[in-house]
């Protein structure tokens, strides 16, 4: 019930108003989750296009396959756990709903956008890496570890992302 009544705080006077603090902190938590979401199913989709075609050449590629098509879905995991741990904080999950001030609101949802932008952009970008990383996979199956590492490097800029929102959470008192 209480992410149903997220955008209300109940009064004094026993009459509901709009939390607008609340309100711009779950627009934050809501753009970490979908732009790194996003970003995540263009990347995986990408990588997993390139996987089809070349499994229909050799299926025994599945396995190796596997770990550069599921490499671009890490960043909207990321997403979603700064997004838990903001709800969190404000007792939208598992506590008492606060009605943080318009700074507060503000602050989680700045603290919020790195994850979301590096995310987002990092997703597809490995994506795209990691396609390439299959076909060359696929020409040279001994060069699979030279992939995943080219695809990894793209992954430390959406961990950026991710420590920043955690410490910029990690910073705000409601």
């Amino acid at each position: 019930m209480q992410v149903f009544n997220a955008f209300y705080i109940i009064t004094n006077k026993g009459g509901l108003e709009m939390g607008i603090g609340l309100t711009i902190a779950m627009a934050g938590i809501a753009s970490a989750v979908v732009l790194a979401g996003i970003g995540s199913s263009i990347g995986v989709g990408l990588a997993g296009k390139t996987s089809a075609g070349a499994l229909s050449e050799d299926p025994e590629n599945f396995g190796k396959f596997l770990i550069l098509v599921a490499l671009p879905g890490t960043q909207g995991i990321y997403g979603f756990v700064i997004s838990f741990l903001a709800a969190m904080q404000l007792g939208i999950v598992g506590g008492e709903l606060s009605n943080p001030t318009l700074h507060q609101g503000w602050q989680i949802f700045f603290a919020c956008l790195p994850v979301a932008f590096a995310g987002l952009l990092s997703a597809i970008h490995q994506g795209k890496v990691c396609a390439a990383g299959i076909l060359m996979t696929a020409k040279q199956p001994a060069e699979m570890g030279k992939a995943l590492v080219l695809g990894v490097f793209v992954e430390f800029y959406a961990l950026l992302g991710f420590v920043i929102s955690f410490l910029l959470l990690s910073g705000i008192k409601i």
